[in-house]
């Protein structure tokens, strides 16, 4: 527990004689988020709303917000989203206060199935990498047999699959649009 009364807004005194309370910016600069993420995390439901003093500041218990915000931290390094993590808390605080079972399986569940998403996204990742590596093979033989001055038709030779490869965006001009195209013509 914090007991550091020169980050609080309590006296020596006040810091001894109940929990710890931080102001935003001191759980911001201890958790490594900024303040306008705390208030996010409050409106998304994975952070319970402080404690207001009595001029109406928000103060946040450390023994409690502390340890919860580094868990909401490390779940979505690993892929999980707020809103799963705000059902998650919510079932495991039910079930703290005696309500409900502990959401221990649910959340194995869903990291399990982050799982598969990942090993899903590897085997598209792998089959495009193959394919860029072919397309370049390619590319560069027929660039070796193209004069410099001459056009090799390198687009023009990929081949018809039927859909657009993964992530290449070549054929999706309307999400990322490309310059036009130069053409520097000879000068004599």
């Amino acid at each position: 527990m914090i007991q550091d009364s020169t980050i609080l807004d309590t006296s020596p005194a006040e810091a001894s004689s109940g929990p710890t309370l931080l102001r935003p910016s001191e759980l911001a600069r201890l958790t490594g988020v900024s303040t306008d993420t705390l208030r996010h995390y409050e409106r998304k439901g994975v952070l319970p709303p402080p404690r207001r003093a009595a001029n109406g500041y928000r103060k946040y218990a450390a023994n409690d917000a502390l340890p919860r915000i580094r868990t909401i931290r490390r779940a979505l390094r690993l892929g999980f989203t707020l809103d799963e993590l705000a059902r998650v808390l919510r079932a495991r605080d039910t079930a703290a206060r005696g309500e409900g079972s502990p959401p221990c399986r649910a959340v194995r569940d869903l990291a399990a199935a982050k799982l598969a998403e990942v090993e899903a996204r590897l085997q598209d990742l792998t089959l495009l990498r193959d394919e860029l590596r072919n397309t370049l093979a390619e590319w560069d033989a027929r660039l070796a047999r193209t004069a410099e001055d001459e056009r090799a038709g390198l687009l023009e030779a990929l081949p018809e699959t039927g859909e657009p490869s993964v992530g290449t965006g070549l054929c999706n001009s309307s999400s990322s649009p490309l310059p036009p195209l130069r053409v520097r013509k000879k000068h004599p």
